[in-house]
């Protein structure tokens, strides 16, 4: 019963980030998910409370998954920078999901919070170890870090994009990465230590 129990939790949360995605949670449907999720939809509420715990039961999934996908190097934020941009570039509806989240519950929940201040600490300590610029506030410099990541996708049919209705092509795509990580690489290089 535990090993069903589970693969119908997966579903639903499967189902659930795609419908988050496509839809934001206003306009996400209970019955599509549990339709998609090939699951009763009282399982939801049995599950999850209701559709706004389950939200909240997907963007905590995501972020784990995030975590796990790229783990986080505060003595290599370039690298950690493209990977992130890697991640989201292979996960469009990941940003969705994020864009949603921020436009009808702004404010970090206690998931996001607790990932952050891990990681504002262990930057904290890189400025204190002489690896990073000392004069930037840690959690200024990490929301600039993580804006660098995805600021590309805010910009789709912006400059770098073909035209109208193009997405932006391989190469270009490219191309803006690596203007991303060096972003980071000087944003962060400790005064004196040059190029």
């Amino acid at each position: 019963m535990a090993r069903d129990s589970s693969a119908t939790k997966a579903r639903l949360l499967d189902a659930a980030f795609s419908e988050f995605a496509a839809y934001g949670i206003a306009g996400a449907r209970v019955d599509r998910i549990a339709e998609a999720a090939r699951a009763n939809k009282r399982l939801i509420y049995v599950y999850y409370g209701n559709k706004e715990q389950l939200f909240d039961a997907v963007l905590q999934r995501a972020l784990e998954t995030g975590s796990e996908s790229v783990p986080f190097d505060a003595t290599d934020l370039p690298g950690y920078v493209g990977a992130v941009f890697d991640h989201l570039v292979a996960r469009p509806d990941l940003m969705r999901l994020v864009q949603w989240k921020q436009l009808e519950r702004p404010g970090a929940t206690g998931v996001e919070a607790e990932s952050y201040q891990g990681k504002i600490a262990a930057v904290r300590r890189a400025q204190a170890d002489g690896l990073i610029d000392p004069a930037p506030d840690p959690a200024d410099l990490l929301t600039l870090v993580m804006a660098m990541a995805q600021a590309w996708t805010g910009a789709v049919g912006g400059p770098a994009a073909g035209g109208a209705g193009e997405t932006w092509p391989a190469d270009r795509l490219a191309h803006h990465r690596e203007t991303v990580v060096e972003s980071v690489r000087r944003v962060i290089r400790p005064p004196g230590t040059g190029p």
